[in-house]
């Protein structure tokens, strides 16, 4: 059941509850996983084996596939949506433009220790 392509649910960690893809079998206790992160929010990390649930899913990848490789593979099976995985929305990176320094010196937020 571990396998590259195989879909899995995390269990444990701060990504627990969230579904991600086998990339790679490290060794006997350890594999790499993927969400990817613009997919489930899962980012590609070693992962212990006792961490993870296999699904009965499986997706078409290849060897040592990148990320953009996997998403495609997410998208093209319909997955998303049978799972009802939410995708993380991007952020905005729409900078505020700070104002202009008035002339006055900052007051300091360090105490002095006498």
């Amino acid at each position: 059941m571990i396998e590259s392509g195989r879909i899995v649910l995390k269990i444990a960690g701060r990504e627990a509850g969230k579904y991600a893809v086998i990339v790679e079998k490290i060794d006997d206790g350890f594999v790499l996983i993927t969400g990817p992160k613009s997919v489930t929010g899962v980012k590609r990390r070693k992962c212990n084996i006792e961490h993870i649930e296999p699904t009965e899913h499986r997706l078409e990848i290849g060897s040592k596939s990148d990320d953009s490789t996997v998403e495609d593979s997410w998208k093209s099976s319909g997955l998303i949506e049978k799972l009802e995985i939410v995708v993380p929305k991007k952020r905005s990176k729409v900078k505020e433009a700070k104002e202009a320094p008035s002339g006055k010196p900052k007051k300091s937020s360090k105490k002095k220790i006498v």
